[in-house]
C-alpha cells in the first residue's frame, strides 16, 4: 500500500513514516500543509492520504475536499489532536474513511489506515457498478428508441427491429448502441417536412404563405 503523510509537525510525520515502513506500507511522500497534500496526491496518487485536520495555509478537510474532487487519492485518514464531533462529523461526511486522535500507537495506525483502504475499495466497486447499471439502462433507452423508429418506418414488429439492429452490429462490428445512436441520428434527421414544426420550415413554403 503507498501512503503521503500531510502533518505540520515534522516529529509526528517522521513517527508516522516509521511505523508504516515498519508495518511495510510504502510513503511516496511527505507534507505540512494542505497545500502539500493536494499536491502529492495530485503527483504521486497514493492508495491512502494521511491527513492533519489543522494545518498551516489551508486545513486538512479543505485539502480533501480537492483531493476527493480531484479524484487522485483512494482513502483519506484525518488525524486529530483532540476528538471534537463537529469536525470529525465534516470529515466523515466529507467521505474520510477514518480518523485517529493523536498520540498515536502503531497497531491503532496500522489497522485503521487497513480498514480505510478496504472500505474505498469496497465504496470504488459499489460505485463503479452503479456506472454500469446506469449505462446499460441508457443503452437500453436508446436501442428502444431506434427500434421503434425502424418499426414505425418499415412497418415490422419489435423483433425483427431488434433483429435488424442486431444483424447491422455484427456487420459493421460495432455495438448495437452505436448503430441505435446513428439511426436516431439519420431517421430524425430525415422527417418529412409535413411533421417538422412550421417554424422551422423554409419561409417560402410554409402553409399559407405567398409563392
Amino acid at each position: 500500500m503507498k501512503l503521503v503523510i500531510v502533518e505540520d509537525s515534522q516529529i509526528i510525520r517522521l513517527d508516522c513514516r516509521q511505523m508504516l515502513e515498519l508495518a511495510g506500507f510504502e510513503v511516496l511522500g511527505e507534507g505540512s500543509d494542505g497545500l502539500d497534500a493536494i499536491n502529492l496526491c495530485k503527483w504521486l496518487h497514493p492508495d491512502v492520504a494521511l491527513l492533519d485536520i489543522e494545518m498551516p495555509n489551508l486545513d486538512g478537510i479543505s485539502a480533501a475536499r480537492q483531493i476527493l474532487a480531484d479524484k487522485s487519492c483512494h482513502a483519506i485518514v484525518f488525524l486529530t489532536a483532540y476528538f471534537e464531533d463537529k469536525l470529525i462529523r465534516e470529515a466523515m461526511e466529507l467521505g474520510a474513511f477514518g480518523y485517529l486522535v493523536k498520540p498515536l500507537d502503531e497497531k491503532t495506525l496500522v489497522s485503521t489506515i487497513q480498514v480505510a483502504y478496504a472500505k474505498s475499495l469496497e465504496s470504488k466497486d459499489l460505485e463503479e457498478r452503479l456506472d454500469e447499471l446506469a449505462q446499460k439502462l441508457e443503452d437500453r433507452k436508446v436501442i428502444e428508441r431506434a427500434k421503434g423508429l425502424l418499426m414505425k418506418r418499415d412497418g415490422i414488429d419489435e423483433d425483427a427491429a431488434y433483429s435488424l439492429l442486431r444483424t447491422l452490429s455484427m456487420e459493421k462490428r460495432c455495438s448495437i448502441r452505436r448503430i441505435a445512436d446513428l439511426l436516431i441520428t439519420g431517421l430524425e434527421g430525415a422527417r418529412p417536412e409535413s411533421a417538422r414544426p412550421e417554424s422551422a420550415r423554409p419561409e417560402g413554403r410554409r402553409e399559407g404563405s405567398r409563392q
